[in-house]
């Protein structure tokens, strides 16, 4: 049901994968919407079934930067969010968050805009509380290969605190668990986008560790309304809240899943755990639930369906065609050498 009253909203990040979901929902909410991005990890592609609305609108900007605006509501989604992007340049990973929080910030300040703030479940680090509530203040290594983003990420909710108490600026913090769907990119390093690739392909699928570590999977649609939800709750309501979804399962449990509703022939093989990859993580959400009213309503297998039948789209196939070269050339070579070492 579209609202009655059309607000200017500016989504940073907005060609990404969460960014374009959330401009899409509220486009249909009856919103004019200021689409930024600087496309780093976002896609024309993602929201190219947007650029006719006359209500859209798209800005290549990068938010470390000022941007100098007129709007009444700031989604600030801008940040790379898989560990292969977000590594590749960490000190522009970590400015993303800071100096963009800071810019974003003196936006809302200078047009009084409300402004919501996409923090993460990584500001908890390698939790040693399970499932994470908001008032635990994380496990987190301040000098490893993650903490441009972990870090990052916390300074950004610092920032985001002291403007409200400094400056009474109306502010919203979502702490968003792992989130999956369409739109997804497929070489991010993510484990959905990983393993749905990788099975349609039917390529072994690579977990890392022996697979007993543990996440949460909330499909992108849910996701959205919880943020939308956040956004238009009381301005006395400032978060931070978890948005995410509290069903827990196994890297293993995840594989077989995939694996199957792919019907793939796939297998499974391990490889050593990168630095600083959490053992477990599933939100608690009871704030979200009893303050907010929203709870997740997709199931994992309903969500991944719809995951996989966007990877079948063809314009993935090169990539699938690629990785099953890859894989047969890698049986022949095992193959030859193991006829090699029975002579």
């Amino acid at each position: 049901m579209k609202e009655t009253h059309c607000k200017r909203i500016l989504v940073t990040g907005g060609a990404g994968f969460l960014g374009s979901h959330l401009c899409e929902y509220l486009l249909n909410q009856g919103h004019d919407v200021l689409c930024v991005d600087n496309f780093y990890t976002g896609t024309k592609a993602n929201i190219a079934a947007l650029l006719g609305d006359p209500q859209f609108e798209l800005m290549r900007h990068d938010v470390t930067f000022p941007l100098y605006v007129e709007v009444d509501e700031i989604y600030n989604l801008a940040c790379p969010a898989s560990p292969i992007h977000y590594q590749h340049d960490p000190v522009q990973t970590t400015k993303t968050s800071v100096h963009g929080a800071i810019n974003m910030l003196g936006l809302a300040k200078r047009v009084k805009a409300k402004i919501l703030q996409a923090s993460t479940s990584e500001v908890y680090g390698d939790p040693e509380q399970h499932p994470q509530t908001e008032n635990y203040w994380g496990h987190v290594n301040p000098i490893g290969l993650r903490s441009c983003y972990d870090e990052g990420k916390r300074c950004a909710e610092t920032l985001f605190m002291d403007y409200h108490r400094q400056h009474k600026l109306r502010i919203k913090i979502a702490r968003i668990f792992n989130t999956y769907g369409p739109r997804m990119h497929p070489n991010d390093g993510r484990v959905v986008s990983n393993f749905v690739m990788q099975a349609l392909a039917n390529e072994p699928l690579t977990i890392y560790g022996d697979g007993t570590q543990t996440r949460s999977f909330c499909y992108v649609n849910d996701l959205i309304e919880g943020l939308v939800r956040l956004m238009n709750s009381p301005d006395e309501l400032t978060g931070p809240l978890n948005i995410g979804n509290p069903v827990e399962c196994t890297m293993l449990e995840l594989a077989e899943t995939i694996i199957e509703l792919c019907g793939s022939r796939s297998n499974i093989v391990c490889k050593p755990r990168p630095s600083d990859d959490p053992e477990r993580r599933r939100p608690n959400i009871a704030a979200a639930e009893s303050l907010l009213g929203w709870q997740p309503s997709t199931s994992l297998r309903e969500g991944l369906m719809h995951t996989i039948e966007y990877f079948r789209l063809p314009r993935f196939a090169h990539r699938r065609a690629a990785a099953n070269e890859l894989l047969g050339m890698s049986n022949v070579l095992h193959h030859s050498s193991g006829s090699s070492s029975l002579q």
